[in-house]
């Protein structure tokens, strides 16, 4: 029996005056919910809301600017939302998953906060969503701290597990991502978009732990841009990829003022990868690509810090791979220490050294060719 209708009734009736609590029958079973303005949903511990199987329940929509589904709760244009309690939100995707790839795949996301400010989600567990689970699009002053955000690593297609959408003040304390997909993804704009697009920016994680999954990711839709994003005291264990910037030709702007401080990664992919061919031809990259003209569109990767970084038994170490038009800038490597099958390999970007070890099973530490640049301060 779905809870669907009991559920939004005390979310617009107790809006501002008093929190919405689940607790008490083990778990809740719903459709579509809409959040509203000054709303608390407290989800009490060994309480689940639990999404309807129903697929006929989430209706097409419009979705960041293409089609969707309406995902289980939705914010959109309000303020002031607090999602806590120690329960659990659990979208139940297992049926939606054998749809990637598919002719068919249009699944929604589980929570979507949809131009939105001042929202805080805390000491929850996110789980199992159809598609993308906790999304942010253009909306500001967001804190998530003290949760989980979880699902199967193969079955799991395309649940990354926060998905930060041209948003801003944003703040990722304490949250342990074992996922499907990107743990967290930073985004902007959209492939070939004629723009204007508004940059996510001012983004801080801290203290997380990313085991399934394919790592911190920005990009690699950024036609709005990327700015100012902190990332320290993040572990990595058995993750696809490490941290991950990338975009291409046909979706990038300026992107850059990146810190990332003590990080450990330990059985990853390739532990540090800059990429600015993202959706280009398969076998395109700097070793073999000419040089474009510069368009809007064209990534400009620039500031990227890396500092007391321990990579332990990556496939790939490093790989920073910039465009011949549009070499990326100002890369630092400050006390970093990598074992990997492979080493790091450098071209058409400029990186500064300083007490950096790469120490490969095969091949050689650095390789720079073409328009690799490095320089050495110890």
């Amino acid at each position: 029996m779905s809870d669907t209708v009991t559920i939004q009734k005390a979310i617009d009736d107790c809006a501002g005056k008093t929190i919405v609590r689940l607790e008490g029958k083990g778990k809740f079973i719903s459709g579509p919910l809409i959040l509203r303005s000054h709303t608390v949903l407290e989800i009490a511990a060994g309480t689940t809301l639990e999404a309807s199987q129903n697929h006929n329940d989430y209706p097409l929509m419009e979705v960041f600017r293409k089609q969707g589904r309406h995902p289980l709760l939705l914010a959109k244009e309000v303020e002031n939302i607090t999602i806590r309690g120690g329960g659990v939100i659990d979208g139940r995707g297992e049926s939606w998953w054998p749809m990637h790839g598919t002719s068919v795949d249009i699944r929604p996301c589980l929570i979507v906060f949809d131009h939105c400010s001042k929202i805080l989600m805390e000491n929850v567990t996110v789980q199992n969503s159809p598609f993308w689970q906790i999304v942010p699009y253009y909306s500001e002053d967001i804190t998530f701290r003290n949760m989980k955000i979880l699902a199967p690593a193969r079955e799991g297609h395309n649940t990354d597990g926060i998905d930060l959408f041209s948003s801003k003040n944003v703040l990722v304390d304490h949250v342990t991502i074992d996922t499907g997909d990107d743990n967290i993804a930073v985004k902007s704009g959209h492939p070939g978009s004629a723009g204007p697009d508004t940059p996510s920016e001012d983004i801080r994680i801290v203290d997380c732990t990313f085991l399934h999954g394919h790592g911190l990711s920005v990009g690699s839709e950024l036609a709005g841009g990327a700015k100012n994003i902190t990332a320290e005291r993040i572990t990595f264990d058995g993750t696809e990829q490490g941290v991950r910037i990338k975009s291409g030709r046909d979706r990038g702007a300026a992107i850059g003022g990146f810190s990332f401080r003590n990080i450990t990664m330990k059985n990853v992919g390739t532990a540090i990868m800059l990429t600015e061919y993202y959706g280009a031809p398969r076998g395109l990259n700097g070793a073999n690509a000419t040089a474009a003209a510069l368009t809007p569109l064209t990534p400009q990767f620039h500031d990227i810090a890396f500092e007391n970084v321990t990579i332990e038994s990556a496939r790939v170490g490093i790989l920073i791979d910039g465009l011949p038009e549009a070499p990326i800038q100002s890369v630092s490597l400050t006390n970093v220490s990598v074992t990997a099958d492979k080493g790091a390999t450098i071209r058409h970007a400029t990186v500064s050294l300083d007490h950096v070890a790469v120490m490969p099973k095969e091949g050689e530490a650095f390789s720079t060719d073409p328009g690799g640049k490095l320089t050495r301060k110890g």
